[in-house]
């Protein structure tokens, strides 16, 4: 029921006459009418079986949770301590910012597919071109992400000198609204390219779904644009410049008072530790892998499905691709925490002092018990919390 992610699986199969529903049979389910169909000829009701709504819901719906999540603690943690607060840590924030866009824009409608009827779409042209906007926003602002990062480190490990007028947190902050102002007019199309038309079942009146406004030969330019600028290009510029890197971190002496590195992604305090600067370079080298990973069947099956007389559309492997895109969006916090020792103080601090202020302001603690009489261990972690609030700022 969107363009890229969702239901219909837009960009993976044409809306035409001539699709299979979910089990695999011949419906013609696209541009049915009332002036073109009698009765007797319009589908039965197609719906998914209950094994694969099980199977669906529960792992999308798990991933949605993980993701979502994880990926406002990362917004949390960098925005709220301040040593976190670093010229990588800014563009990680904005990946978050799109992952969550896309688990979002995409999880809830997919799941709540397998419930409904065939292509059945229920919240309108508005939603139709809403949740499409969103999906192709966050998921094109999450690859400017992935390669502004990637340049960020290049740039700090490979020209520390001119990294240190560069690689500020004020230029990240730039760059990102630059990033998703293109994004943005990037995607905008999208706000034209979709509408909502009439589909027709037996025993059933009033039901739409979400499909292209033009026919599909229109879009394919698009489709491969979105190939070379938001997948090929980054992960060609990616492993380039991780190439250089490696070679700087492995085989060259840098000063240490020029070169910016840290415990955390792109921490830009000046470090001393060469392997703290390795550490970050490999955890943001998984990220980029992960992505490419994660979302090659996807693209590889968009690539076949444009030029294939009959296109792939197995219900079970168009599951798999979408999971692996979700699964691209919740990981990367997951991520930070395994390999960054800052980020995982942090998140540890952070869900910490959360804590231990829900405990002072329940209403046990606060209505019954003065504050004379609370116990020494709770004063102390108050203690230990504010401390810690003051050391960030």
């Amino acid at each position: 029921m969107s363009s890229t992610i969702s239901s219909t699986g837009f960009d993976i199969s044409a809306c035409d006459t001539s699709n299979t529903d979910i089990s695999g049979s011949y419906s013609s389910t696209c541009n049915l009418t009332t002036n073109t169909w009698n009765t007797t000829m319009l589908p039965e009701p197609s719906y998914y079986p209950i094994y694969y709504r099980v199977i669906g819901t529960t792992f999308q719906g798990l991933i949605f949770l993980i993701g979502v999540l994880g990926n406002i603690m990362v917004v949390i943690v960098v925005t709220n301590t301040r040593s976190m607060l670093t010229p990588t840590n800014c563009y990680l924030v904005s990946l978050s910012i799109a992952d969550l866009m896309v688990l979002i824009a995409s999880v809830p409608n997919e799941v709540l597919s397998y419930f409904l009827l065939g292509d059945e779409w229920i919240w309108g042209r508005a939603g139709c071109i809403i949740f499409i906007f969103l999906q192709y926003l966050g998921i094109n602002a999450s690859s400017l992400s992935i390669t502004a990062f990637t340049i960020e480190r290049y740039i700090a490990i490979c020209h520390p000198m001119k990294a240190q007028m560069v690689c500020t947190v004020n230029r990240a902050k730039k760059i990102i609204i630059g990033v998703w102002v293109f994004a943005c007019l990037y995607c905008s199309p999208w706000l034209f390219l979709t509408k909502t038309v009439p589909i027709y079942y037996k025993g059933h009146a009033d039901v739409e779904t979400c499909t292209f406004a033009l026919s599909r030969e229109h879009y394919l330019g698009y489709f491969f644009a979105d190939l070379m600028l938001f997948y090929i290009f980054p992960l060609l510029l990616s492993c380039m410049l991780y190439g250089l890197i490696a070679r700087i971190l492995f085989t060259s002496e840098i000063p240490r008072n020029m070169v910016k590195g840290g415990n955390s992604p792109g921490d830009s305090v000046k470090s001393s530790n060469p392997s703290t600067r390795v550490q970050v370079v490999k955890m943001l080298a998984v990220v980029v892998a992960l992505f490419a990973t994660l979302w090659l069947p996807y693209r590889a099956l968009v690539v076949y499905n444009s030029f294939a007389v009959h296109r792939y559309m197995e219900p079970w492997f168009l599951m798999f691709c979408k999971t692996m895109i979700f699964i691209n969006s919740a990981i990367n916090p997951i991520l930070y925490n395994a390999m960054s020792i800052k980020f995982r103080r942090a998140f540890k601090r952070t869900l910490s002092c959360c804590q231990r202020q829900q405990c002072r302001r329940g209403p046990y603690f606060s209505d019954v018990v003065s504050s004379r009489f609370l116990p020494s261990t709770l004063n102390m972690a108050e203690a230990s919390c504010r401390m810690e609030k003051q050391q960030q700022v």
